[in-house]
């Protein structure tokens, strides 16, 4: 249903970790071409240097919405008493996150990073879940160092502050294509992360309370804007303006990276496995109850 026109569009803050990533580009885009308005909201958008970071300020009532948690990240602070709640899954899949090294590196592939250092964002977010799987599925005895952002992090790999660097696609791929930087993993070489939503959208208990409305408009919004941006001709050169990153990646992106059924918002996958690896790398104490899954997760109806 359109919103009525005459009325002031009412704003929602919103915390989107690494700008210029294809997801977190969703409602900078969205609301560029006007399809937030016609929601009658106005986005303020505030960028967070990964999901753990997105996760405290969403806590703290500093913003409305917070896209990209991560899943485990936000079961733990549930688990602890946090007043967050998931109202959507923002990525399934885990295809469109790797890990690199520079190009004269001897390592090749993850199971080599025995003593190695290893990157993440930050503490909670699905780079940091990733890490622990490969080190305990693959018996590895490596250092996990959190190292923010990827522009942070391509810094600190390529100066050999971090063995092994992360990135999240379309970032890292021109270093890749121009032969400075080699892939040696991504997520989805896990099985467990094929399957299961790794980040999703949080929000405040008390503001979902308060403005539950809003946030079932804003949803409305941000998936006619993932349809628009998987179907306009004018999507990619309008992304590669706010990105500032080169086409030849983004259609990569597109092609092998991020397929548009890995950004559906209405089904938390895999949430039972993600409640038992919440517990086996210690987000948990105990795994939620399904009384207490209830109370965290709510996806609004669709229309």
């Amino acid at each position: 249903m359109a919103f009525p026109r005459g009325l002031a569009a009412e704003t929602l803050k919103i915390a989107s970790p690494q700008r210029g990533s294809w997801e977190g580009a969703i409602p900078e885009l969205g609301k560029e071409t006007g399809i937030f308005t016609r929601h009658g909201l106005d986005l303020d958008i505030l960028y967070a240097q990964g999901g753990g970071e997105t996760l405290q300020i969403v806590i703290s009532g500093a913003v409305d919405i917070g896209l990209s948690a991560g899943t485990l990240g936000t079961l733990g602070a549930y688990g602890k008493g946090a007043p967050v709640r998931i109202i959507a899954a923002s990525s399934t899949g885990s295809q469109e996150v790797f890990w690199f090294v520079p190009a004269k590196s001897p390592l090749k592939s993850m199971r080599d990073v025995d003593g190695h250092s290893i990157a993440y964002s930050t503490t909670g977010a699905s780079s940091h879940i990733n890490v622990l799987r490969f080190i305990s599925e693959y018996g590895l005895k490596a250092r996990p160092v959190a190292t923010g952002d990827v522009a942070s992090t391509i810094t600190q790999t390529m100066s050999g502050q971090v063995d092994v660097g992360w990135s999240v696609a379309p970032f890292a791929l021109d270093a890749i294509a121009r032969g400075e930087v080699r892939m040696i993993a991504r997520a989805s070489d896990l099985a467990a992360a094929r399957t299961q939503t790794i980040r999703v959208q949080i929000v405040n208990a008390q503001i979902l309370a308060q403005k539950k409305d809003l946030v079932a408009r804003y949803l409305k919004a941000y998936n006619e804007t993932v349809d628009w941006m998987y179907s306009s001709p004018e999507a990619v050169a309008r992304y590669i303006a706010f990105s500032g990153l080169p086409e030849p990646s983004v259609r990569r992106m597109l092609a092998d990276f991020i397929p548009q059924q890995s950004l559906q918002t209405a089904k938390i996958m895999g949430i039972e496995e993600s409640n038992k690896d919440a517990v086996q790398f210690k987000f948990l104490s105990a795994p939620l109850t399904q009384q207490q899954m209830q109370e965290l997760i709510q996806i609004p109806a669709g229309p």
